[in-house]
């Protein structure tokens, strides 16, 4: 895609029909309380499976700014003496890695010196971002979750680094699955990146990964999905679009206010969704409370 074609695009999606809801909440406001109520009908089992990733303190090719964990308690002189102690421990992360599971908030992206909805660069220190930082979704996220197993439908255990995923393979795997993605829904697309991580290695994934090509984003519009979560971090590299690393983080988040969440760990429930031949569920996302953050690393629950 020439940048010509992606800015085309990317302007026709940030005019998409946009309600005085969506310019305050973005994608979420396709999210309403009544379909947060349908969602849990979505429910059969009970049965709950993690969807984020073990947080990682060693480095390695795709970590090279893994967390930092301590245990700072018991001291040493503590350890084995009478009385009451406590166990205490210290983490920091780099929200954004390219390891761990997170959540994007709305104010991430910023492009042509602009974040979400128009507000300048600078609004960011300035406090002014407040409306589109991790404070908007203070609450969490709950709502209907559909898998789109990619690699599945193509009978692949995983895409190779610097495949895309384009609006016909979703629309392919809608159909073979038998499920079809609506407003206000929590769209996750398997790429097959943790599976692949797992047998063969990490690798440097700034370089190259599976993602979602750039006008596979019009089916987000068109469906009106509020939040798009992958076991990569969504976006191919290399770039499909000359002169912009990550359009699928531009296009969703900076044009149609969808909350992005990135290196997942769908193997589980992929594995339980093909055994139940059902792809739909209950999905809770919920961040920390970091009013002005631009991420938080967490930890999703899909319910089935």
């Amino acid at each position: 895609m020439t940048e010509q074609a992606f800015r085309s695009l990317y302007v026709r999606l940030r005019h998409h029909g946009r309600t005085a809801e969506e310019r305050r909440r973005g994608a979420l406001a396709h999210l309403t309380p009544e379909r947060v109520a349908a969602a849990a009908a979505e429910v059969r089992l009970g049965r709950t499976v993690s969807l984020a990733a073990p947080i990682e303190t060693c480095p390695g090719p795709d970590d090279p700014q893994p967390a930092a964990y301590v245990l700072t308690a018991p001291r040493e002189q503590e350890t084995g003496t009478p009385g009451l102690h406590f166990a205490l421990d210290r983490f920091a992360m780099n929200v954004h890695g390219d390891a761990h599971t997170h959540l994007d908030a709305l104010c991430h992206v910023v492009f042509d010196g602009e974040l979400y909805g128009g507000a300048p660069e600078k609004a960011l220190k300035a406090g002014g971002a407040r409306g589109i930082t991790l404070d908007l979704v203070r609450g969490g996220i709950v709502g209907r979750g559909v898998l789109l197993d990619v690699p599945r439908v193509r009978g692949l255990p995983w895409l190779e680094p610097g495949d895309c995923v384009s609006a016909g393979d979703l629309t392919a795997a809608e159909e073979a699955q038998g499920v079809r993605t609506g407003p206000g829904d929590l769209l996750f697309v398997r790429v097959g990146h943790r599976r692949r991580r797992r047998e063969s290695g990490p690798w440097d994934v700034a370089q190259a990964r599976a993602g979602l090509h750039p006008e596979a984003v019009r089916l987000l519009a068109e469906r009106h999905v509020a939040v798009l979560g992958s076991d990569g971090n969504n976006d191919t590299a290399p770039s499909p679009v000359a002169g912009v690393a990550f359009p699928v983080h531009v296009l969703a988040m900076h044009a149609l206010g969808v909350h992005l969440l990135d290196y997942l760990d769908l193997e589980e429930l992929a594995q339980l969704c093909a055994e139940l031949g059902r792809w739909r569920f209950l999905c809770t996302v919920a961040p920390l409370r970091l009013p002005a953050a631009t991420g938080s690393p967490v930890n999703p629950i899909a319910v089935v």
